[in-house]
Protein backbone atom coordinates (compact mmCIF):
# COMPACT_ATOMS: atom_id res chain seq x y z
CA UNK A 1 0.00 0.00 0.00
CA UNK A 2 1.19 3.28 -0.85
CA UNK A 3 1.65 6.21 1.13
CA UNK A 4 -0.57 7.68 -0.17
CA UNK A 5 -3.20 5.31 -0.06
CA UNK A 6 -2.39 5.09 4.00
CA UNK A 7 -3.37 9.02 3.85
CA UNK A 8 -7.02 8.39 2.37
CA UNK A 9 -7.47 5.22 4.71
CA UNK A 10 -6.22 7.86 7.72
CA UNK A 11 -8.73 10.79 5.99
CA UNK A 12 -11.51 8.56 5.95
CA UNK A 13 -10.93 6.69 9.06
CA UNK A 14 -10.85 10.22 10.72
CA UNK A 15 -14.33 10.98 8.93
CA UNK A 16 -16.04 8.04 9.96
CA UNK A 17 -14.62 8.48 13.78
CA UNK A 18 -15.82 12.25 13.28
CA UNK A 19 -19.80 11.04 12.87
CA UNK A 20 -19.88 8.27 15.03
CA UNK A 21 -18.88 10.86 17.76
CA UNK A 22 -21.83 13.26 16.03
CA UNK A 23 -24.05 10.19 16.06
CA UNK A 24 -23.43 9.22 19.62
CA UNK A 25 -22.95 12.93 20.94
CA UNK A 26 -26.83 13.40 19.58
CA UNK A 27 -28.05 10.20 21.17
CA UNK A 28 -26.86 11.72 24.50
CA UNK A 29 -28.14 15.19 23.85
CA UNK A 30 -31.42 13.91 22.75
CA UNK A 31 -31.27 10.99 25.93
CA UNK A 32 -30.50 14.40 28.45
CA UNK A 33 -33.86 16.02 27.07
CA UNK A 34 -35.64 12.63 27.95
CA UNK A 35 -35.03 12.73 31.18
CA UNK A 36 -35.28 16.32 31.67
CA UNK A 37 -38.45 16.30 30.11
CA UNK A 38 -39.58 13.03 32.64
CA UNK A 39 -38.05 14.99 35.61
CA UNK A 40 -40.77 17.99 34.65
CA UNK A 41 -43.72 15.28 34.41
CA UNK A 42 -42.78 13.94 37.66
CA UNK A 43 -42.74 17.85 39.44
CA UNK A 44 -45.94 19.06 37.50
CA UNK A 45 -49.27 18.74 39.61
CA UNK A 46 -51.19 15.28 38.01
CA UNK A 47 -53.80 15.94 36.35
CA UNK A 48 -56.13 13.77 38.22
CA UNK A 49 -59.84 15.40 38.60
CA UNK A 50 -61.66 12.52 36.74
CA UNK A 51 -64.23 16.07 35.95
CA UNK A 52 -61.72 17.86 34.32
CA UNK A 53 -61.25 15.06 32.10
CA UNK A 54 -64.67 15.24 30.84
CA UNK A 55 -64.95 18.48 30.41
CA UNK A 56 -62.52 18.40 27.94
CA UNK A 57 -63.39 15.16 26.32
CA UNK A 58 -67.02 16.35 25.67
CA UNK A 59 -65.62 19.83 24.48
CA UNK A 60 -63.55 17.86 21.89
CA UNK A 61 -66.79 15.64 20.76
CA UNK A 62 -69.44 18.39 20.88
CA UNK A 63 -67.41 21.34 19.74
CA UNK A 64 -68.06 23.49 22.21
CA UNK A 65 -65.27 25.59 24.91
CA UNK A 66 -64.67 23.74 28.08
CA UNK A 67 -65.92 26.61 29.60
CA UNK A 68 -69.79 25.87 28.71
CA UNK A 69 -69.27 22.17 30.02
CA UNK A 70 -69.98 22.76 33.62
CA UNK A 71 -72.90 20.28 33.72
CA UNK A 72 -71.26 16.85 32.81
CA UNK A 73 -74.30 15.38 33.01
CA UNK A 74 -75.89 17.23 30.41
CA UNK A 75 -73.21 16.20 28.31
CA UNK A 76 -72.83 12.76 28.57
CA UNK A 77 -76.45 12.57 28.39
CA UNK A 78 -76.19 14.03 24.77
CA UNK A 79 -72.96 11.80 23.99
CA UNK A 80 -74.94 8.64 25.24
CA UNK A 81 -77.91 9.39 22.47
CA UNK A 82 -76.21 10.96 19.31
CA UNK A 83 -76.66 8.94 16.74
CA UNK A 84 -79.78 7.16 17.79
CA UNK A 85 -82.38 7.04 14.75
CA UNK A 86 -85.69 9.37 14.34
CA UNK A 87 -89.10 8.19 14.95
CA UNK A 88 -92.24 10.30 15.42
CA UNK A 89 -93.69 9.45 18.78
CA UNK A 90 -90.87 7.42 19.65
CA UNK A 91 -89.27 7.74 22.92
CA UNK A 92 -86.06 5.06 23.28
CA UNK A 93 -82.31 4.43 21.61
CA UNK A 94 -84.87 2.49 18.65
CA UNK A 95 -86.05 5.72 18.17
CA UNK A 96 -87.34 8.91 19.27
CA UNK A 97 -88.55 12.37 18.37
CA UNK A 98 -87.56 16.28 18.92
CA UNK A 99 -89.59 16.64 22.05
CA UNK A 100 -89.21 13.01 23.53
CA UNK A 101 -85.62 13.71 23.36
CA UNK A 102 -85.95 16.79 25.39
CA UNK A 103 -88.29 15.17 27.72
CA UNK A 104 -86.26 12.48 28.24
CA UNK A 105 -82.75 14.58 28.70
CA UNK A 106 -84.52 17.32 30.99
CA UNK A 107 -86.26 13.75 32.81
CA UNK A 108 -82.79 12.10 33.35
CA UNK A 109 -80.66 15.57 33.90
CA UNK A 110 -82.66 18.15 35.34
CA UNK A 111 -85.29 15.90 37.27
CA UNK A 112 -87.31 17.36 35.85
CA UNK A 113 -91.10 16.56 34.32
CA UNK A 114 -91.56 18.77 30.63
CA UNK A 115 -94.71 18.43 28.24
CA UNK A 116 -94.90 15.51 25.59
CA UNK A 117 -94.74 17.84 22.65
CA UNK A 118 -92.88 21.24 21.93
CA UNK A 119 -95.88 23.47 21.81
CA UNK A 120 -96.32 22.52 25.55
CA UNK A 121 -92.69 22.34 26.20
CA UNK A 122 -93.08 26.50 25.49
CA UNK A 123 -95.86 26.83 27.52
CA UNK A 124 -93.81 26.25 30.05
CA UNK A 125 -90.57 28.45 29.57
CA UNK A 126 -89.79 32.01 30.54
CA UNK A 127 -88.30 33.53 26.97
CA UNK A 128 -84.76 33.95 26.48
CA UNK A 129 -82.65 36.27 24.08
CA UNK A 130 -80.38 34.45 21.70
CA UNK A 131 -77.72 36.03 22.86
CA UNK A 132 -78.48 34.97 26.08
CA UNK A 133 -79.01 31.57 26.07
CA UNK A 134 -77.30 28.95 28.99
CA UNK A 135 -76.48 25.33 28.29
CA UNK A 136 -79.73 23.17 29.35
CA UNK A 137 -81.91 26.00 27.72
CA UNK A 138 -84.62 25.21 25.50
CA UNK A 139 -84.45 26.45 21.42
CA UNK A 140 -87.73 26.74 19.70
CA UNK A 141 -88.26 26.82 15.54
CA UNK A 142 -91.38 26.83 13.29
CA UNK A 143 -90.33 25.56 10.35
CA UNK A 144 -92.38 25.78 7.70
CA UNK A 145 -95.17 26.67 9.87
CA UNK A 146 -96.99 29.41 12.27
CA UNK A 147 -96.33 27.20 15.09
CA UNK A 148 -93.77 25.73 16.50
CA UNK A 149 -92.62 22.08 15.17
CA UNK A 150 -89.18 21.52 16.73
CA UNK A 151 -87.53 21.62 20.07
CA UNK A 152 -83.39 21.40 21.04
CA UNK A 153 -81.33 21.87 23.73
CA UNK A 154 -78.72 24.08 23.49
CA UNK A 155 -74.85 22.89 24.59
CA UNK A 156 -73.09 26.08 24.32
CA UNK A 157 -71.24 27.91 21.86
CA UNK A 158 -74.28 28.59 19.47
CA UNK A 159 -74.49 24.59 19.56
CA UNK A 160 -77.87 22.82 20.07
CA UNK A 161 -78.52 18.54 20.35
CA UNK A 162 -81.67 17.62 19.11
CA UNK A 163 -83.55 15.04 17.17
CA UNK A 164 -83.62 15.30 13.70
CA UNK A 165 -86.28 13.85 11.37
CA UNK A 166 -83.03 13.00 8.67
CA UNK A 167 -79.86 12.58 10.88
CA UNK A 168 -81.78 11.59 14.31
CA UNK A 169 -80.21 12.61 17.20
CA UNK A 170 -77.08 15.46 16.59
CA UNK A 171 -75.24 18.45 16.89
CA UNK A 172 -76.39 21.36 14.90
CA UNK A 173 -75.28 25.30 15.07
CA UNK A 174 -77.68 27.41 15.51
CA UNK A 175 -75.51 29.87 13.15
CA UNK A 176 -76.37 27.64 9.94
CA UNK A 177 -78.57 29.06 7.33
CA UNK A 178 -81.59 26.44 8.22
CA UNK A 179 -81.64 26.98 11.61
CA UNK A 180 -81.15 30.96 11.60
CA UNK A 181 -83.77 30.58 9.30
CA UNK A 182 -86.66 28.78 11.33
CA UNK A 183 -85.54 29.79 14.84
CA UNK A 184 -88.19 30.96 16.69
CA UNK A 185 -87.31 31.56 20.27
CA UNK A 186 -85.21 30.79 23.57
CA UNK A 187 -86.99 29.24 26.68
CA UNK A 188 -86.07 28.40 30.25
CA UNK A 189 -88.05 26.65 32.83
CA UNK A 190 -88.44 28.71 35.79
CA UNK A 191 -87.18 27.60 39.07
CA UNK A 192 -90.57 27.43 40.31
CA UNK A 193 -92.26 25.81 37.72
CA UNK A 194 -90.21 22.80 37.85
CA UNK A 195 -93.38 19.89 37.62
CA UNK A 196 -95.93 19.88 35.34
CA UNK A 197 -99.24 20.96 36.74
CA UNK A 198 -102.43 18.87 36.43
CA UNK A 199 -103.62 20.96 33.71
CA UNK A 200 -100.89 20.30 31.66
CA UNK A 201 -100.78 16.33 32.05
CA UNK A 202 -104.44 16.27 31.02
CA UNK A 203 -103.46 18.21 27.81
CA UNK A 204 -101.16 16.34 27.38
CA UNK A 205 -103.14 13.09 27.37
CA UNK A 206 -105.33 14.44 24.67
CA UNK A 207 -102.95 16.15 22.45
CA UNK A 208 -99.55 13.87 21.90
CA UNK A 209 -98.29 15.46 18.96
CA UNK A 210 -94.54 16.37 18.38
Amino acid sequence: MTVLNIKKLNVVQKSDLMKTKKFIASMLFIGLCLVSQAQTNRNSKPESDPDNLAKEYFSQIMGVAVSATTNTKLYQFVYEWLGTPYRLGGDSKRGIDCSKFSYELYDKVFNTSLGYNSRNQYSQVKTVEKNELKAGDLVFFKIRSRSITHVGVYIGDNKFAHASSSKGVMISNLDEPYWRRYYYNGGRLPEDNRTLTAEIIKAEKDNKLN
